[in-house]
């Protein structure tokens, strides 16, 4: 794990890295066709190109792996694991929860939850946990089985809340379930300096504005595992830390989203839909290249995703339409679809190079938040809390009060 000097040492490294490479991760090729950094590097640039899609999910959630792609990819991916290296967080000897108490709670979401909370101290008897962004409230009834304490709640939704109430009832647990817009200005009336605030994949503004917040009220101790950064407030990254503030990287929304390109919850009917939504899509701005001289495929309507059990024509058909294009198609046009799986598999090995900064990126935005923290008075404790095949968003922050 990262801890005191050596948060700011490796934010450091990772900022100077990052930037150094900045051509190489910045552009998406989704929506670039020529990448900038493939005149630097014909013969990897030809090489990706040439591969199948089964190659690049073979390793794009470990692109580190691939030991046989040219000249600089093999240096560049032993950079990234030596700079992206995040060890475990030391797990407590605590009290199991009954598997009883899982019924209503999805296996995987299960496994991370009593990881989450196998990385907390044991609670005394005055601590109150806060479970921010709750929905259910599975992660707080999980405290409250596991470590004691007491228990706040605060989710916008109002059924979600209903639930969390009728859940705790059933468990003869006692807790306070709010329904609460995180990002109100009110909210900061519902943190108090003795609460423990506790946040699993908050996305984005969501889990920025509980650092700010529990710093303001000066809360004893949190534990945040983030998610989803690109949702923030704005087109630009606002750092949070003077470090990150004073730093040479600065990022879009659209720099961020290249942290979210691993994902091993999709089961395999998912991703087969998934990658052929995208064919298509890839398809279609071809088609409209070369008929309208226009490609339309970033304006596909997400309801296209209804019709892919549709022949090919009569989905462009459905889209044209759907676009108000006059786009004439015919059975014939079938075999336009071949194209933008090919495409698509260009797309998907390209990325790997891209992929090697994945997460580097994620923890020079971790680091961020760290030394935001120890800015506030924090101890700061970084480390993963379960292994990425469990979920690749695994990073947790602890701090605790000076």
């Amino acid at each position: 794990m990262l801890t005191g000097p050596a948060l700011r040492e490796r934010f450091a490294a990772l900022d100077h890295w990052l930037c150094q490479h900045r051509p190489l991760w910045q552009e998406a090729p989704f929506t670039h066709a020529q990448l900038s950094w493939e005149s630097a590097y014909p013969e990897l640039a030809q090489w990706l190109r040439e591969q199948t899609l089964e190659h690049a999910e073979r390793y794009q959630g470990q692109p580190h792996l691939l030991r046989s792609a040219p000249t600089p990819f093999s240096a560049l991916a032993a950079e990234s694991v030596q700079l992206g290296q995040l060890d475990a967080l030391p797990t407590h000897s605590q009290n199991t929860v009954a598997a009883r108490y899982a019924v209503d709670i999805p296996g995987r979401k299960w496994q991370q939850i009593d990881a989450f909370a196998s990385i907390l101290p044991q609670a005394s008897n005055n601590t109150h946990w806060l479970d921010w962004c709750s929905g259910k409230s599975h992660l707080g009834r999980h405290l409250l089985h596991r470590l004691g304490g007491e228990l706040t709640s605060l989710e916008w939704d109002a059924a979600l809340v209903d639930e969390a109430r009728r859940l705790t009832n059933e468990h003869n647990l006692c807790a306070s379930h709010h329904v609460q817009d995180v990002l109100a200005a009110d909210c900061a009336a519902q943190l108090q300096a003795e609460h423990s605030p506790v946040a699993l994949h908050a996305c984005g503004e969501l889990h920025l504005q509980l650092l700010r917040l529990a710093s303001q009220a000066n809360c004893t101790q949190l534990a945040v595992a983030p998610c989803c950064y690109n949702r923030i407030d704005g087109p630009d990254y606002q750092p949070l830390s003077h470090a990150a503030q004073q730093a040479q990287l600065q990022l879009s929304r659209a720099d961020l989203r290249l942290t979210l390109r691993e994902s091993v919850n999709a089961g395999q009917r998912a991703r087969r839909l998934r990658d052929q939504s995208m064919a298509r899509r890839l398809a279609f701005g071809q088609l409209c290249q070369q008929r309208l001289g226009t490609s339309a495929q970033q304006a596909t309507p997400s309801i296209a995703s209804k019709w892919l059990g549709l022949p090919f024509h009569q989905w462009a058909e459905k889209v044209a339409e759907y676009r108000e294009l006059e786009l004439p198609l015919s059975p014939s046009d079938d075999a336009l679809e071949a194209q933008g799986w090919a495409r698509l598999a260009q797309i998907r090995n390209l990325e790997l190079l891209g992929n090697l900064f994945r997460r580097p990126l994620e923890l020079w935005l971790l680091l961020d938040r760290a030394l935001f923290l120890e800015e506030q008075g924090y101890r700061v404790q970084l480390g993963t809390f379960c292994p990425s095949s469990l979920t690749p968003r695994n990073a947790l922050l602890l701090a605790c009060k000076r």
